[in-house]
């Protein structure tokens, strides 16, 4: 059967650290021509931003930088040093910059109609997706190799430790933080990808879109 092809479209992928939501997002964006938006480098942009500003007054500061943002500039930044991911996880608990970024995020859905969201809260900010998935890699041990082979491409001092122990702190700070938690939707499609390969999970993710889409 073909698919008809979809005017407005949202995939909602939600997870933790090293979970594969970012692969998994990015492919799917690949495979049906859908734009990508990562909050995660959202919250990065912010952080970085202050870092680099210190503005007295952070909110209307980010108010002012996330109504002239260009995302696909941020997307070429790099966002990932240590300092930016420190920074990054403690302005995720306000609550005024995420309404910031949630406003950003809806705009920028509201434009591009056909959208994969990538991020810990999509689902919650967007709970009339079409399809949520909610994406884990367990144990925490096969997540934290995945993520240090990753990295020490880059930092060879890094241990396979020091990352075990980072991704739990992570994931524990966004479960049990006040706004917006990390929480599986009840209709959300739950993958696992710790013992599956890139191909399998894609597969199995587009099965259950094109499901979806069929209903269009």
């Amino acid at each position: 059967m073909k698919l008809k092809k979809a005017k407005n479209f949202i995939c909602a992928i939600d997870g933790g650290s090293a979970s594969g939501k970012t692969t998994m997002a990015k492919l799917i964006g690949k495979k049906y021509k859908w734009s990508v938006l990562y909050s995660g480098l959202l919250f990065r942009y912010a952080a970085k931003k202050i870092i680099e500003k210190k503005p007295k007054k952070k909110i209307t500061f980010l108010k002012k930088i996330f109504s002239k943002i260009n995302y696909e500039k941020v997307k070429k930044l790099n966002l990932h040093t240590p300092d930016i991911s420190a920074y990054s996880a403690i302005i995720a608990k306000n609550k005024d910059i995420r309404l910031i970024i949630k406003k950003f995020q809806k705009n920028y859905v509201l434009k591009k109609k056909l959208v994969v969201l990538e991020g810990r809260d999509q689902s919650q900010i967007f709970p009339y997706a079409n399809v949520k998935f909610f994406v884990v890699c367990k144990p925490i041990q096969i997540a934290a190799k995945r993520r240090w082979l990753q990295i020490r491409k880059k930092n060879r001092n890094i241990s396979l430790k020091e990352i075990t122990k980072d991704l739990a702190k992570r994931d524990y700070l966004d479960k049990n933080r006040r706004h917006s938690p990390l929480v599986k939707a009840p209709d959300s499609w739950y993958i696992n990808t710790a013992k599956l390969n890139i191909k399998k999970v894609l597969n199995r993710a587009t099965k259950i879109i094109d499901n979806e889409l069929k209903k269009l």
